[in-house]
């Protein structure tokens, strides 16, 4: 009894809002008491103040004054040791939805009756699960805002909704202000919405999907190109880390070559010069002993030994003194300064190449997304007479190509398709290039080919998709497939007469465009790698049927 007691002081000296201990408690004029700061709180954010617990409003705002009394009391409870209340989550806070049967301290509600306009604890609730007629009224998560189904004019539910004026309305506005006008109940019109909501909901995700492909495309945009860039930076610090290793060794081998040649000529000079030296010294001797010869007074004497004198070496021819010109080296710097102006030509020539493939590749990341975009790269494309099939005719300047029951006088040509209906371009098609087809009829495979796809003969190898040298588009009046290697894909896209094909072959990307006024949507796309230059092409399918390259915009 004690304990329950104790309790009973705790709830008692609660705040119904914080469900703490009072602080700086006021007593309110329904006889309610709240922490000061939390009934302030509560009544700034509400337009009618009113009582937390018991629903009673004020007018004006209560003047809110500190209830000493209550404070004293609070401060004994906290000497004498007791503490809040627990929070028991089965109140209702100020925050939450309270039971419109509860009396004194309110119950949290766990549904609203949109029939009863009344919220229910779990106790009070139990009716509508137990009563028949109550079993019938629609419980909805609690709501605070269940007002807002009562009409204001006549009291009632708000059921049925006019079409008409597109608002809510009861049963009686049917037959007042609104009488003659489209209504329906309120479930009816729920379901209509309903369903065009989930409509525009599966149109949301289906663009949602759709974005998220074209995100994980620019990523693995953003991965290839960051592959292929560090690639290309690793293959290029490999090149030049190469050319610095040949020019080292090449300057290296200069160098010993130039100290080689220093070395024998330096050798066969002081060789030289050593001789030469030699035979000055003998001279000079031979000299001194003529001088003293000349001197010699006694005739006879002087007579004697002239005679036996040695005779003189012979002299060095000057032949063989081949003093070389003074800019032997400046022969090697003049060679050196030809073969580095050489070398400056060919990478100066070598990185035009390299920046314009690093802006094509930079732009291959950014594929145009409108009509006008793609046209930027328009290609006037031409079809080929050599290459068309003997029943094919040519027309518009060779921009036309229709399917005739009668053969055509053609030329034997190396070129030519003998057994497919298809034609190809004159020109090749490299960088990047667009291009449209205008078609008619049952039918037509718009191509890109290798120049050296087979011609002659019925084989695959010879006809567009159905090899690794052609990729193509099927179209007909109700459907589009892709075809290559003679794998279709089925395509899903709107029917249209008029193609686009986007080919950029450095960056090996080919898409097929349905082209309707000015909306372009893709139809497929490939990413691969192209070895060779490509020609633009068509087959047509049945008699009659013509396709056209489009004139350049």
């Amino acid at each position: 009894m004690a304990q329950k007691g104790v309790q009973l002081d705790r709830e008692t000296f609660s705040c119904s809002i914080c469900l703490d201990l009072l602080k700086d408690p006021v007593t309110i004029p329904c006889g309610h008491s709240y922490c000061m700061k939390c009934i302030k709180h509560h009544w700034d954010r509400e337009l009618i103040h009113s009582c937390p617990q018991c629903r009673r409003s004020f007018k004006p705002r209560p003047v809110l004054l500190k209830s000493t009394m209550l404070a004293a009391l609070v401060e004994e409870l906290k000497k004498t040791g007791l503490q809040a209340a627990p929070v028991d989550l089965r109140y209702a806070g100020a925050e939450d939805v309270a039971c419109d049967v509860c009396t004194g301290r309110k119950l949290r509600a766990c549904k609203s009756c949109l029939q009863c306009v009344a919220s229910y604890c779990d106790q009070h609730l139990q009716p509508h699960y137990d009563a028949a007629p109550l079993k019938k009224h629609k419980l909805v998560e609690p709501s605070k805002k269940l007002q807002e189904n009562i009409c204001s004019r006549h009291d009632e539910v708000m059921n049925m909704f006019c079409r008409s004026d597109q608002q809510c309305i009861c049963l009686i506005c049917t037959m007042d202000d609104h009488e003659g006008h489209d209504t329906v109940s309120a479930a009816a019109e729920r379901t209509e919405r309903q369903r065009e909501l989930e409509g525009s909901r599966l149109n949301i995700q289906q663009r949602i999907q759709d974005r998220e492909k074209e995100v994980k495309r620019l990523q693995q945009e953003v991965e290839a190109v960051n592959g292929s860039a560090d690639k290309a930076v690793e293959d290029s610090e490999k090149t030049f880390t190469e050319l610095i290793r040949l020019m080292e060794k090449r300057s290296s081998d200069v160098k010993q070559q130039v100290r080689s040649q220093q070395k024998r000529e330096v050798s066969r000079v002081k060789e030289l010069q050593e001789k030469l030296e030699q035979e000055i010294r003998e001279l000079k001797r031979r000299d001194a002993e003529l001088k003293l010869l000349s001197h010699t007074e006694d005739h006879n004497q002087f007579l004697l030994s002239y005679p036996s004198l040695p005779a003189l070496s012979e002299a060095t021819p000057s032949s063989s003194i081949n003093i070389r010109p003074l800019s032997y080296c400046e022969d090697v710097t003049a060679a050196l300064s030809a073969v580095r102006d050489k070398l400056q030509d060919v990478l100066r020539e070598g990185w035009t190449n390299v920046s314009s493939s690093e802006v094509d590749v930079l732009l291959s990341a950014a594929e145009p997304t409108t009509r006008a975009g793609f046209l930027q790269y328009s290609q006037e494309i031409t079809l080929d007479p050599n290459t068309a099939y003997t029943y094919l005719l040519l027309s518009e300047g060779s921009r036309k190509t229709t399917y005739m029951e009668q053969q055509q006088s053609y030329s034997s040509h190396p070129d030519r398709f003998t057994f497919y209906e298809q034609v190809l371009s004159r020109e090749s098609l490299t960088g990047r290039c667009y291009w449209e087809v205008e078609w008619r009829g049952e039918g037509v495979r718009v191509a890109v080919v290798y120049k050296n796809i087979l011609r002659a003969g019925g084989g695959a190898e010879c006809r567009f998709g159905f090899n690794d040298k052609s990729w193509s588009l099927d179209c007909d009046q109700n459907s589009y497939s892709f075809l290559y290697n003679s794998i279709r894909t089925p395509v899903s896209g709107p029917q249209s007469s008029r193609v686009g094909v986007y080919l950029d072959h450095r960056a090996g990307i080919l898409s097929f465009y349905s082209i309707v006024y000015e909306t372009m949507t893709l139809l497929h796309r490939v990413q691969t790698t192209f070895t060779q230059p490509l020609h633009a092409g068509v087959l047509l399918f049945h008699y009659g049927a013509t396709a056209e390259l489009c004139k350049r915009k």
